[in-house]
Order: structure tokens, then sequence, then C-alpha cells
């Protein structure tokens, strides 16, 4: 069915090809392989079948030591996926999740599959699922964490804390990001966390996690990673706060429904408040006249997942009566990103890999403000790859409308680490480089997690 934020999603041109790109002609899955050895294999138009047979191949001839695959699930069935893997290589470990696009070497790609295979080389992986996440309480996702971290540094003796970082993948719509994402950061006891919550095409109604060999709903994947290469996670987002307030006054909470702000319906008031039509407001509305709540100091997007029929808002996090937005209004996306990267590389020297999680709405933003070639060019140029999300987590925090990621620095010609590398060993930063301090400037990268 056609609707107008799933038809914002269809490609508005050909996918241009990059430098380092090889073709796998026979199955129309396209490879690149970073300086640091990750393999990135990705497809628009390959089945599942296609794409399965391919990945495996390399998998064969790689070895890798974890794969990351991420997946339409218009496109690609999750069961077809996993059992195609187990049948061709059984021992692969791998995790991954739907999504709702992709970015691949090629640029921003919708309802295709992206895979990267991490080498033994430089990288040590293990999986942890949690199943029904949402009925297992805060305690118990702690103690999951605790035994998952405690279990990866007991399987590598003297791997140093800061050689870690962890991955979440998350079902989205159980509505158990921000408890799971508290939780789990309590439970790594310092061992820094981000992800991306999954997704499904913007329909809203079933998001998968793989994980060796089996496909999960409801659930939730924490992915420990050990890189004994300098690395970096950020987040950063390009919101300008407005004078416009909204407080919320009449809610559902666990269903993250807001019905009134400021005793008035919540489409009409948030309507008035950003300058729109409330009869036209949809997801491209949403995705350029954003809400964000200020928390010590830094303000954090809390996205409008949908307009209901009863004049109520649905988010995509938590949302409580008394809570105070403000509308913000989004500016400089390219630059706001490209200065994140870059100050990065400042830190550690030339990227050899980055890739992570960019909100679907800074998609549909994109889109709406004519730069989605400038976001492409900006990702190629640095290399960025990943998927669109239905919210991002960063350490403690499960966040909206932010490009959050990864970025891994390289290694000398002899596999040492870089000098930058090494001069940024030992150091964990919490919160040197914060968003938005000003209330009317533009929000920056929060850069300041550290790897070896």
């Amino acid at each position: 069915m056609s609707t107008p934020e799933r038809d914002a999603l269809e490609p508005s041109r050909p996918a241009r090809s990059f430098d380092r790109v090889d073709s796998d002609e026979s199955a129309g899955v396209r490879r690149r392989v970073e300086p640091c050895g990750i393999v990135v294999l990705w497809s628009d138009s390959a089945s599942t079948a296609t794409f399965s047979t391919a990945l495996a191949r390399h998998v064969r001839e790689e070895d890798p030591a974890f794969g990351l695959i991420w997946f339409s699930p218009t496109r690609h069935d999750a069961e077809e996926l996993v059992e195609r893997l187990r049948h061709e290589v059984p021992g692969f470990r791998h995790a991954g999740c739907s999504t709702c696009g992709e970015i691949t070497p090629d640029g921003l790609q919708e309802r295709g599959i992206l895979a990267l295979l991490l080498p033994r080389a430089h990288f040590r992986v293990s999986v942890t699922v949690l199943e029904n996440v949402h009925e297992l309480g805060m305690e118990r996702i702690a103690r999951r964490a605790l035994e998952a971290r405690t279990r990866f540094f007991a399987e590598g003796p003297g791997t140093a804390e800061e050689r870690v970082f962890a991955m979440c993948l998350i079902d989205s719509l159980v509505h158990a990001e921000e408890a799971v994402t508290t939780a789990l950061d309590r439970g790594l006891d310092g061992v820094p966390l981000i992800g991306g919550s999954a997704g499904d095409d913007l329909v809203f109604h079933r998001t998968e996690q793989i994980a060796d060999g089996r496909v999960h709903v409801h659930g939730a994947l924490l992915i420990l990673i050990e890189c004994d290469l300098p690395f970096r996670l950020f987040t950063d987002n390009n919101f300008v706060p407005t004078e416009h307030r909204l407080v919320v006054t009449g809610s559902d909470p666990d269903r993250r429904i807001v019905h009134e702000f400021n005793a008035e319906p919540a489409a009409e008031a948030y309507a008035r408040a950003s300058g729109l039509d409330a009869n036209a407001l949809d997801s491209r509305s949403f995705a350029s006249h954003a809400l964000v709540v200020r928390i010590g100091g830094e303000y954090y997007c809390r996205s409008i997942q949908r307009l209901n029929e009863d004049g109520s808002l649905t988010f995509f996090c938590a949302i409580d009566n008394g809570l105070v937005l403000t509308v913000a209004r989004s500016e400089g996306m390219v630059r706001s990103s490209r200065a994140a990267i870059e100050r990065i590389e400042t830190e550690i020297g030339p990227l050899a890999a980055l890739f992570g999680f960019d909100c679907i709405y800074r998609r549909l933003d994109a889109r709406h403000r004519n730069v989605t070639e400038r976001v492409e060019t900006l990702y190629r140029e640095k290399g960025f790859v990943g998927f669109n999300t239905y919210g991002e987590q960063f350490r403690s925090m499960h966040i909206n409308q932010t490009f959050t990621g990864v970025a891994i620095g390289a290694a000398d010609g002899d596999g040492s680490r870089s000098a930058a590398g090494r001069a940024a060993c030992g150091e964990t930063a919490v919160g040197d480089a914060v968003a938005n301090e000003e209330p009317h400037e533009p929000a920056r990268a929060r850069d300041g997690e550290s790897g070896t």
C-alpha cells in the first residue's frame, strides 16, 4: 500500500559507484574492503538466496571473526537468510536486524541488504540474546549484561577495558529502549555502548533481529567487540532549539502516546508551535520539526512517530506528564556530521572504517530539504556504512534523530597502532564535547568515548 511516508523511501536515482568497490557480476552483490580489513558486502537487487550464497562464499574465503548483517524486511526473509547461512557456513558467527534503509559505499539504499565481515586480525566479538526484552525487567537485564561482560573478559585474558565497546540492536516496537539501554549501561560497568533500533521500512508492524542462525522478535542483541585499533564512539545531531515550549499535560506513557500539550489537543498544539497545518502532519513534518528535551545542559530529540486518528501523537521514545519539550529546527545536517567526523580524525588520525546508525528521520529530512546528494557525498567520502533506524542508543541513553556510530583508526603499515592511536590509548572522556551547550547554537557531536 502506498503512503507518503513509504513513498518517501523510494530511491530517487540509481546508486553511484565508489572507487574501492568490486562487483560480483554473477550475484549482483558488491564488495568493498576497508583499510583495516573489514569486508563490506551489499545489494539493492539481489534475492535473499543470491545474497546468502555470495556472503557465504566470502565468509569461507575470509574466515572473519564475526558478521554484522542489516536487511530490509520488505525484500528479505529473515528465516530464509539464517537458514541458508546455517546450511552454507554453519560455524559463521553473526548478528543483525531489519532496517528502514541502508547506507552503503554507493550511498543511500532502500529495501536492500548490507553485511560487514570483521577480520580476526583486529576484532574479537561475542553476542548475547535477550529474548522478550520488554518482560525481563531492568535488574535482570543488567545482570545479563554483567555476566556477558565478565565472560567476554574471561575468554580474552589480558584484554584491556579501553579496547572494548558494546553494540545493541533492539526491537523498537516493544517500547523498551530507555529501560534496556539504562540497564545495559549499568551492567556493562564502564564499557561504552552504541546501538540502533531495528526498523521495518516504516510499516511499524514487526522488526526482527538475527543471531547465529536464529530469528528473534521482541528481543535485543548485546554485542561485545574488542578492537586492537584506535576507535571512538560518537553521536551527533543538528537541532537548533526555538522559543516555543510544549508541556505534556495528557499522556499514555506505556504506549508512548501524548494526548495533550499545554492542555490542548496534541496535534493542534504541536502544529501551531511548529508553523504547520495540523491536517497535513506526516513523517516528513516530524522529521523537519523535531521536539527536544534538555537534560543536563544538552538537548536530546524526542521524535514523533505518527499522528493518530484522535489527534494524539505517538512517539519513538518515552514520554510522561510534565515533560517539557522544545520545538527545534533542523539546520546544517551535512556541516554538523562532517564536523563530528573530522574532530575524530584529528584525534585518532586517518579512519580505517566508519559504521553505525542514522535515524530514518534524518534521511526524510535530508530529502525534504533537498540535501540528500550532499549527505551521500559526505558518507561516501568518509566511508560511512550502516542502516537507518527507529532510534539510537549512546551510553545510557536512548535517543532519536541522530548520526551515531564508531570510527576506527588506521594501523601503521606493520600492523602496529598509529601514533594518533597510541596517543588516544587509555583515556575515556565522559562528555567533554557535549551537545548544544548554548540554547541557540546547533548541537555538536559527543565524540568523547575512546578505545585504544
